[in-house]
């Protein structure tokens, strides 16, 4: 059996790989097990395989699920292999072509229940009722991992659907702020630094009702017309704005993307911003300002699909400078941490391995704040710097910003 949906890799993406292997040293799970399959280019040959008749067999779903999806093999490949859009089709494949408890699992997670804010309020109470009682050290490992990453869910800011906020000074346009599954249930904080900001800024802001998940997780899953489904929602949530401005960086990437999924969507993604871009373009516009260096350090992680798939690297670290802050760099290369989405649930055992090492390389820093413009990053930090007994705090750029210029404001008017 070769290929059955109309997901599936392209003949033309697979043919552009000409197996140089300039992608290998980028690989995170290449560089921890050395195997070729591990690699985006045997991940590469794995599909042609199959294309050419093959099986989707337990074999071919071990290689493609083992994939971080992490993208940085897509910035030093010489021939522009869109690895994200072949991999996320290998997946589509593999969900089509394969069956069992936990894909019908992985599907109402990723694909039903972050769509329901209701769904998403039950499991927001149930990781808070856990993580007040510590509940939590009675969990499997795996889920205890995920609620040790969680900030304190305790008087957590209310929803912003349905919220508007008015432009100060000059109205610039109407900013529509994505409030997403998780971001919303879990850092309401981020989401009302963004506000605050953008409203500054000059925009005013709003955040519709008729919008749902982005469909990132469920795309990375293999869950495509779900991923369809979703796309469409927001479209027509978000028509008529003009600017949609997202706070993760993975839900930012994929939206950035909608014209792989759906007629029109190009003119949606090329409205999304990421927060960082908008601060960032408002600091140096001098409508938010800059503030005077206050000695502390802040180590800057790069989320995935920030730096590989926006390519945005220096917004981040040009909206911490403003705030007062000495950015310092954890590694230059920016791998993954290994959140990676669900994989940490899916794959533990590779993502602690990239958890933990990236965790060792904040401590050696010697930084007390850590910068994460993604929340799964945060999470993945938070969990292994605390196993280090590592005390730093993890928050989202445009939050470091916004309580930077609180603290001013406050100064200001105590003179």
């Amino acid at each position: 059996m070769s290929w059955v949906t109309r997901d599936a890799p392209r003949a033309d993406e697979l043919s552009s790989c000409i197996q140089c292997g300039l992608c290998l040293p980028s690989c995170p799970t290449f560089r921890l097990t050395g195997l070729e399959t591990a690699s985006p280019r045997g991940r590469l040959t794995a599909m042609s395989a199959v294309a050419a008749g093959r099986p989707v067999d337990s074999r071919f779903e071990e290689i493609m699920g083992a994939c971080l999806q992490c993208r940085a093999c897509e910035v030093v490949c010489p021939s522009f292999v869109p690895f994200g859009r072949a991999m996320e089709g290998a997946r589509a494949e593999i969900a089509a072509q394969t069956s069992g408890v936990d894909r019908r699992l992985r599907r109402l997670v990723t694909a039903r229940l972050l769509r329901s804010r209701m769904a998403v309020r039950l499991g927001t109470l149930a990781a808070s009722i856990a993580q007040s009682s510590r509940l939590d050290r009675l969990a499997p490992g795996r889920i205890r991992g995920t609620v040790a990453g969680l900030r304190s869910l305790k008087g957590r800011p209310r929803s912003i659907v349905g919220r508007t906020r008015a432009a100060q000074g000059e109205k610039r346009g109407v900013a529509a702020l994505l409030a997403g599954c998780v971001m919303d249930a879990w850092f309401g904080d981020v989401h009302t630094a963004t506000v605050e900001l953008l409203a500054a800024a000059g925009w005013e802001v709003v955040s519709p009702r008729g919008q749902t998940c982005c469909g990132a997780l469920a795309a990375h899953d293999g869950w495509a017309d779900d991923t369809r489904k979703m796309a469409s929602v927001n479209m027509e949530a978000f028509r008529g704005m003009d600017l949609v401005v997202v706070n993760s960086a993975g839900c930012g990437a994929h939206m950035k993307e909608y014209d792989h999924w759906v007629d029109g969507g190009e003119e949606l993604a090329t409205r999304v911003a990421d927060a960082n871009e908008v601060v960032a373009e408002a600091i140096a516009d001098g409508r938010l300002p800059r503030l005077s260096a206050d000695g502390d350090r802040v180590a800057v992680q790069d989320p995935c699909h920030l730096r590989h798939v926006q390519r945005i690297t220096d917004q981040p670290r040009a909206v911490l400078a403003a705030a007062g802050l000495t950015v310092v760099e954890i590694d230059p290369d920016g791998r993954c941490c290994g959140a990676a989405g669900i994989y940490s649930l899916l794959e533990p055992d590779m993502s602690r391995r990239l958890g933990s090492s990236k965790a060792e390389q904040v401590q050696a820093t010697g930084a007390l704040l850590v910068a994460s413009a993604n929340p799964g990053c945060e999470m993945q930090l938070r969990t292994y710097l605390s196993e280090l007994g590592h005390t730093a705090r993890v928050a989202h750029p445009v939050e470091l910003y916004w309580e930077a210029l609180q603290r001013a404001e406050g100064r200001a008017a105590v003179r």
